[in-house]
């Protein structure tokens, strides 16, 4: 990985080597992609770890990223103005969700990690990746008040963010026309994963594949199974403001 160094290892303990469960969750339209790569080398490692992995291969999964009323199979607690939180909340309470919420729900309670493997937009998520955490990562499921961020219900799973970039480097760099790429991920890793109290690991970064060469490529991709073969073992970021401002 490049742009954001890892956390050191614990020692001597690692919090798994083998039985863990591992939920891909995967946005990309095209197999071959350097997403694509990167996904399938993440299982390839995962797997023969012994660990038990799941894809959620969004875009082959036709995956509604909308937030409508077709989410809820029962009733609408208020057929006069429609808040979407707030019904979640109570159909996630009352087993209302719609079959797609729930079995990716299901998937997410399993999981003793959670990747999301991505090729950043617009400095974010794709929107299919997004409506996924709009629908799946709902209150009472995900998180409640005053039970979030540190005291979020997913607080015993971990996360990390894989992606790749259109830019290099250093146009993410605090002097770089972009910024700082730690500020970019502050909404993602902090205001969505730890929000719901997961433990956010260092990101994995692949800047600007489409415009290097196959080798390179290649390096990216062996850079990122070579930390999976330990990422039992990293410690979790110290997701604060401080980790991305200063």
């Amino acid at each position: 990985m490049s742009g954001t160094a890892l956390v050191a290892l614990e020692d001597p303990q690692p919090w798994g080597l083998s039985g863990k469960r591992v939920l891909i969750v995967y946005a990309h339209q095209e197999p071959k992609s350097m997403n694509g790569s990167l996904k399938d080398a993440a299982v390839t490692e995962l797997t023969n770890q012994g660990c038990q992995v799941t894809v959620s291969d969004l875009y082959a999964m036709n995956f509604e990223p909308r937030a409508t009323k077709k989410d809820f199979a029962g009733p609408l607690n208020n057929s006069d103005f429609f808040n979407y939180g707030v019904e979640a909340h109570l159909a996630y309470k009352k087993g209302f969700l719609s079959s797609d919420i729930i079995a990716e729900q299901k998937k997410v309670q399993e999981a003793d990690l959670i990747i999301f493997q991505f090729p950043m937009y617009w400095f974010s998520v794709p929107a299919i990746m997004k409506g996924w955490m709009d629908r799946v990562l709902c209150q009472g499921f995900a998180f409640d008040f005053p039970e979030c961020f540190d005291r979020g219900f997913l607080q015993n799973k971990f996360a990390l963010i894989s992606f790749t970039t259109g830019s290099n480097a250093e146009m993410y760099s605090k002097t770089g026309l972009s910024g700082d790429i730690k500020y970019v991920l502050w909404p993602l890793q902090h205001g969505v994963l730890h929000f719901c109290g997961f433990k956010v690991l260092a990101p994995q970064i692949s800047f600007a594949p489409e415009y290097t060469s196959d080798d390179k490529r290649k390096e990216m991709v062996a850079s990122w199974a070579k930390r999976l073969e330990t990422i039992w073992r990293e410690k979790p970021i110290n997701c604060t403001p401080s980790w991305y401002f200063e």
